[in-house]
Formats: C-alpha cells, structure tokens, sequence
C-alpha cells in the first residue's frame, strides 16, 4: 500500500512540476522574442559591448534568466521525484521556497510602494513599460494566472513533503538473502538439480586382494 501511494505521489509531484517548466520555457521564449525585437531596433550593427550610451536591457536578460532558472528547478523536481531521494527534496524544497520569498517581496513592493518603478533601473527597449500597461489593462487575468503559479508552487512543495514523510524505496537501500535472490538473478538456473555428493577415501582393495590370495594359494596345493 505505501509503495502504491509512493508511486501517485511521484507521478502527482512530476506532473505539477512539469507546470513550473512550461512556464520557464514560456518565458525563456518570451525573452528570446524581445532580444529579436531589441536587436532590430538597434540597427544593422549593434555595438558588442554595452556603455553608458546603450544601457544593458535588464528586462530582457531578467525575463531569460528566471525562465533559465525555473527550468533547472523543474529539473530538480523531476530528479527528486524520480529517486525519492530526501536530499533532493529538501533541495527542490528550498528551491521552490526561495522562488515563492522572491515573488512575495515584488507582489509587496509593488502593491504597497506608490513610487515602486523607482525601484528599478530604465529600460531602454520599452518592453518593461509595454508589459506594464498590459497587466493593467488584464489585471484580472494577470491576478488569476498569478495566483495559479503561486498555487502551483505551494502544491509542489506540498507533494515533495509527503513524499519525503513516505520515504525512498526500500528495495533501492536494502537487500534480501542471498537465498531469495538466487531465482532472479541466475533464471537458467531454476530447474537446477545439485548433483550427489560424493565422499573421497581409501580405496576398498582389501577384499578383492584377500580373494585372489585364496585362489593362488587352493591352485598351489593342488
């Protein structure tokens, strides 16, 4: 019973983990198209090193290196589940803990600081203020899908904590006697019968050398 509730809660843990990783990927896209876009408006040839002139777009390598880092999480994720293993859920752990502090601390900055996009250096490609003006004009939808990452974040270290209260498989760290395991590892020897064993002495020469002197010696009197 334990081993079939281990395995659903491995199967459960791997399939909310995977909503992490299509969001990572998502925004790993979601960069690479705004990197496109950047990269037009700078013209045929853009400069190779950024300077006080032309601002690194902190937006666009922000945006690819949470989607990069989600991405990594989500291969966490799937190596913890898969082993069972509590050091790997206790890593995972911390990884989707410390997503969820750093979220929470822009959702308060943002709600609660009137002056919040001082916070922030300028970003030269526009893309920061386009998706501003997005999520104010979709702020219901935006607020929905917020609180979906959340809720999925909070399931997965739910899952990752139960599956470490059932433990890692037994059989993975535990072995059997040798007797129980003989029929599984040598199958061509199921039918194997041992042959008699057999008792290594002095030869029994004695009667027939005695019967033989008998027969010389009646011969002889004869």
């Amino acid at each position: 019973m334990s081993r079939m509730a281990r395995s659903c809660m491995q199967s459960l843990l791997k399939v909310v983990n995977s909503a992490i990783g299509m969001i990572g990927i998502a925004m790993i896209l979601y960069a690479l198209w705004m990197f496109r876009v950047w990269h037009k408006q700078m013209g045929p040839s853009p400069p190779p090193f950024f300077g006080p002139d032309n601002p690194a777009p902190w937006f666009i390598y922000t945006t690819l290196g949470l989607g990069i880092t989600l991405c990594v999480v989500t291969c966490s994720g799937h190596i913890a589940a898969e082993t069972a293993n509590c050091c790997c859920l206790y890593i995972y752990m911390v990884f989707v803990f410390l997503l969820l502090m750093i979220e929470a601390a822009v959702t308060v900055d943002v709600f609660l600081n009137r002056n919040w996009e001082e916070d922030f250096p300028e970003d030269t490609t526009g893309n920061f203020h386009e998706l501003k003006h997005f999520v104010k004009e979709n702020f219901d939808i935006c607020k929905w899908i917020g609180l979906s990452v959340v809720t999925v974040q909070g399931l997965t270290i739910l899952l990752a904590m139960i599956l470490k209260a059932l433990g890692p498989h037994q059989e993975r760290y535990y072995c059997e006697s040798d007797d129980e395991y003989v029929p599984d590892r040598v199958p061509l020897l199921n039918n194997y019968v041992p042959s008699s064993s057999y008792v290594v002495g002095d030869p029994m020469y004695g009667p027939k050398n005695d019967a033989w002197n008998i027969r010389i010696n009646s011969k002889a009197s004869r």
